[in-house]
C-alpha cells in the first residue's frame, strides 16, 4: 500500500522504515526538513506539506499521524480533514485521549472521511521488534488497512502460543487487535499505559529496598551489600516477575549500577492521569495505579534510587529523556 506518514520522531520514522521494509510505499512529512530528508534517503517520497502529501497518494488516501497528543495532533488531523476527500482514511497512532477521538471522528464523518485510532506500543524498539497495536474505528476501514497493520505487528515470534485460543481473533497473537468503535483503541492503550506505570513503580520500589539494605540505620548484622545488577539478571531467568521492563532495568544496571546519568525526575505523558480519570468515572478502585502516578509527581521534588530505576526504564523502552527545568 501507499500511505502518508506525518511526524518522523522516535516512532514515526521507524514506522515508515518498517513499512518500507515490508514493501509498502511511504510519503513523509515533518516540520523538521532534516528528518524528511533522512527518510527520503532511505526510500520514502518527500512531501512539502499536508496538501502536497495528499496529492501524492492514491484513492482512498491513507495518512498516519504520529505526533504528540494535544494541539499539534488536533491541528494536523483537522487540516487533513480539510484537504482529504470522501472515503479517505486518517489514522492517529499517537497517545490521544480517546474522548478526543470520538469528537474528531464525528466532525470528519460529516465530510465522509474515516478516522481510525491506533494505540501503538513498541517505543524505539518497534523497528526491530514490531509494534503492538490496539485499534478503534469502522471495522471495514480497519480491514482495508490490514496489510499495514500486519507489516507493523511483531507476529508470533518466539512467544509460546496460549492454549485454548481456538476460535478467537487470530490477529491478537500476531500483536494487533481491533478493539471496537472509534476511541476503543486509544482507550485500551491508555489502560495499558496505566498498568505500565504500576509495574514500573513496583520494580522501582523493590530495587530501592534492595539498594538501601546496607543503610547505617539498620543493625549491623542485618545489613547486606547487595549486587543490584546481578539480582536484576537472576530475576530475568525463570522468575515470575520477569518482563521486558525487567530486561531494560538489568541492561541499565549492567551499564552503570549507580545509574549516575539519571536524576530520577520522572515525567508522566498523560495516559496515567487519564486512566485514573476513567477509573473514577467507572467507580473502579485502582490504588496501585493511582499511587504510581502520584509517585511520579513526588519524584520531581526529591529523588530516590527507585526513581532513577523508573527513569532508566523509560529511557530504555521509549528513549524518554528526563525533564529539564
Amino acid at each position: 500500500m501507499k500511505l502518508g506518514i506525518v511526524g518522523l520522531g522516535r516512532m514515526g520514522g521507524n514506522i515508515a522504515l518498517r513499512l518500507m521494509k515490508h514493501g509498502h510505499e511511504c510519503v513523509a512529512f515533518d516540520s523538521n526538513a532534516k528528518a524528511v530528508d533522512t527518510l527520503a534517503g532511505q526510500g520514502a517520497a518527500k512531501a512539502s506539506g499536508l496538501a502536497d502529501m495528499v496529492k501524492q497518494l492514491p484513492s482512498p488516501r491513507i495518512v498516519w499521524v504520529m505526533l504528540p497528543a494535544g494541539n499539534i495532533t488536533e491541528e494536523t488531523v483537522m487540516e487533513l480533514g480539510r484537504v482529504m476527500q470522501r472515503g479517505d482514511i486518517i489514522i492517529d497512532g499517537g497517545n490521544t485521549m480517546y474522548k478526543d477521538d470520538i469528537r474528531r471522528a464525528k466532525v470528519l464523518r460529516e465530510r465522509g472521511i474515516v478516522y481510525i485510532d491506533i494505540g501503538t506500543s513498541g517505543g524505539v524498539w518497534g523497528l526491530e521488534r514490531g509494534y503492538c497495536m490496539m485499534i478503534g474505528g469502522e471495522a471495514d476501514a480497519v480491514k482495508h488497512i490490514d496489510p499495514i497493520l500486519s507489516a507493523l505487528a511483531p507476529g508470533l515470534g518466539t512467544i509460546p502460543r496460549t492454549p485454548n485460543r481456538d476460535g478467537r481473533n487470530p490477529t491478537a497473537e500476531q500483536g494487533y487487535l481491533y478493539c471496537g468503535p472509534v476511541g476503543a483503541g486509544h482507550f485500551v492503550k491508555m489502560i495499558h499505559n496505566g498498568i505500565e506505570y504500576g509495574m514500573m513503580q513496583a520494580y522501582a520500589e523493590g530495587f530501592d529496598i534492595l539498594k538501601n539494605k546496607n543503610s547505617t540505620a539498620l543493625q549491623e548484622d542485618q545489613r547486606f551489600d547487595l549486587n543490584i545488577g546481578d539480582i536484576a539478571e537472576v530475576w530475568r531467568r525463570g522468575s515470575v516477575v520477569t518482563s521486558w521492563l525487567l530486561d531494560l532495568t538489568a541492561t541499565a544496571l549492567a551499564k552503570d549500577e549507580a545509574l549516575s546519568t539519571f536524576s530520577g525526575d520522572v515525567a508522566d505523558s498523560g495516559e496515567g492521569r487519564w486512566t485514573i480519570d476513567a477509573a473514577v468515572e467507572e467507580a473502579v478502585a485502582v490504588p496501585v495505579l493511582a499511587s504510581s502516578l502520584f509517585a511520579r509527581f513526588r519524584s520531581r521534588q526529591s529523588h530516590t534510587f527507585g526513581e532513577k530505576i523508573l527513569s532508566a526504564m523509560r529511557f530504555g523502552f521509549g528513549g524518554h529523556t528526563e525533564r529539564k527545568e
